[in-house]
Parts: C-alpha cells; structure tokens; sequence
C-alpha cells in the first residue's frame, strides 16, 4: 500500500480477525519501504535541465500464521480492506 497508515489498520485487522478463528499469529512486521523514482523534463521542448521528480512509495507488512484452520483462510479472504491495500496469501 502507498499509505502507511492504512496499512498498519489492514494489519491489525488482519491479525484481529486470525486470532479470531483460533490461529497463533508472529506479526505483523514491517519491511523495507519501496521506493520508486521517476524522473520528467517538465518543458515538452527544450531545456533537458529542468526536471520533475515524482516517487511511489510501498509500504509492506508481514505476517505470519501459524496453524492456519479453514475458518481462518475462509475469513481471511472474505475480509473488506480499503482501496490501496493489497493482501497476499502464500500457504
């Protein structure tokens, strides 16, 4: 996600609802903030000199499940979170 704030709010309802179901949870951490930088020439002519710097920011959690019940994926992948927050599941 691209705010870090929603994100920390995804985590903790993530975890929130695994302890829920009965799962023991490690989390969540967070990682390395990416970081991605893109450079424009602000004049659609000339002057290569003047340029725009624009830059993505992702931030990531990470969460570990551990003895995962089928209520805890079920629930998992049911759960709403807000646009700019993407979840990923590796079992």
């Amino acid at each position: 996600g691209y705010d870090h704030q929603q994100v920390d709010r995804s985590a903790s309802q993530i975890v929130e609802t695994a302890q829920r179901t009965g799962a023991t949870i490690t989390g969540p951490v967070p990682l390395p903030t990416e970081k991605n930088v893109y450079c424009v020439i602000r004049s659609p002519f000339k002057d290569k000199d003047s340029r725009e710097h624009f830059e993505v920011r992702t931030h990531k959690r990470l969460i570990d499940i551990h003895s995962p019940t089928p209520k805890t994926v079920d629930s998992l992948m049911r759960l709403d979170l807000p646009a700019g927050v993407d979840i990923e599941i590796k079992l």
